[in-house]
């Protein structure tokens, strides 16, 4: 047990075991509070550190009732009736190529699909490169070409960018921001408060796969596995989707912090409990075997290429039969449920049948892997 729910526990009288729990259970469900004097690495992991930060610094200074939703992009009304999307999204990864990828198309993907998860349909983008002085011009042609690429599959243009060089050693190689604009159709509304007791919880294909793609691919760890990454645009997946299953509550892209934070951050949006069936989870034999050599929870590992949707139960079927007609949603499967309890609450009912509580990602297991 921590200090800090230790400190929680006997901040009162004294009290039953079931009491106890019960004040564990608040106690967890709680915003992270910012502790920390310094930034860390896990400020940028994507879990409670990254919560903390937000919550204290950003949120504090930025307050205002877009950002206050903290989606993966703000949706604005616009005069007219119309309404538009705006993400942005900044990109750090080593290496600059992985298996299945590179930085540049990451940083189409990434931003692309933050959009679609507010249900726009993308259709400019810009791009600010931060470049290291002595990175090889050739090595920079490249990763502009995968950008060049990726943009076009989706059928969208990068209009403006911006480029800065500092000096050798402020910066490792290449850091871009992409910012995304589209518009959202009439009547799509895919936020938290829509999601009800009862609605399923679906995945567009496997969990882990980017991430551990990117951490076997720096070759700091003796352990050799066929992994590719899973970056890929998903605004065409999702429109599939969204015309099978118009009900459909609320989208998310597992990136840092992996399912079980994105999980987490819906359960406590909507104060209601996500059941996911751990035999329902979608992993492949590669990435697991490789995630319990290093002692970490698939279900923390980032997805560049894949989503979490809620649907209303009785349009599960239609769902995943239009997912699973797609190149990229041949893996799609219902993982689990939304319940009323343990409200504010992410489970995984196991193969042995016993439950486990999952919390929000703690530190940082894959530093820069987006």
């Amino acid at each position: 047990m921590s200090d800090h729910v230790a400190e929680y526990l006997s901040s009162g009288p004294s009290f039953g075991e079931g009491e106890v729990i019960e004040r564990i259970e608040t106690f967890r469900k709680r915003r992270p509070r910012l502790r920390d004097t310094v930034v860390t690495l896990a400020h940028g992991a994507g879990g409670k550190a990254s919560a903390a930060l937000i919550d204290a610094v950003f949120v504090e200074a930025f307050r205002n009732p877009l950002l206050d939703n903290l989606g993966d992009g703000a949706v604005i009304d616009l005069p007219g009736g119309q309404r538009m999307a705006f993400c942005t999204d900044s990109f750090v990864v080593q290496p600059l190529r992985f298996p299945g990828g590179s930085i540049g198309q990451l940083a189409v993907h990434g931003t692309l699909n933050d959009l679609a998860m507010v249900g726009a349909v993308p259709s400019w983008l810009s791009a600010a490169f931060v470049i290291e002085e002595g990175f090889p011009i050739a090595e920079l042609r490249g990763i502009v070409a995968d950008m060049a690429a990726a943009a076009a599959d989706a059928y969208v243009q990068i209009i403006t960018g911006d480029t800065k060089v500092v000096p050798k050693g402020a910066a490792d190689g290449l850091y871009i921001t992409t910012a995304g604009v589209g518009l959202v159709p009439a009547g799509r509304d895919l936020t938290p408060h829509k999601v009800r007791p009862g609605d399923r919880v679906l995945i567009s294909g496997t969990i882990g796969d980017h991430g551990m793609a990117v951490m076997l691919a720096r070759g700091d760890l003796a352990i050799e596995a066929d992994i590719n990454s899973d970056t890929a645009a998903v605004s065409g997946l999702v429109e599939r989707l969204l015309e099978a299953a118009p009900s459909t509550r609320w989208l998310r892209d597992p990136t840092r912090g992996g399912v079980g934070t994105v999980c987490n951050e819906l359960a406590q949006a909507t104060d209601l409990a996500v059941v996911l069936e751990e035999e329902q989870l979608p992993v492949r034999p590669e990435v697991n075997g490789a995630c319990e050599m290093l002692g970490i929870d698939p279900l923390y590992v980032a997805n560049e290429g894949k989503f979490l949707a809620v649907v209303a139960p009785d349009e599960v079927d239609a769902a995943l039969a239009a997912l699973r007609r797609e190149p990229n949603g041949g893996d799609a499967v219902e993982i689990g449920r939304i319940a009323d309890e343990p409200a504010g609450t992410v489970v995984v009912r196991t193969g042995f049948g016993g439950t486990r509580i999952v919390d929000m990602l703690v530190g940082d297991p894959l530093p820069r892997i987006c």
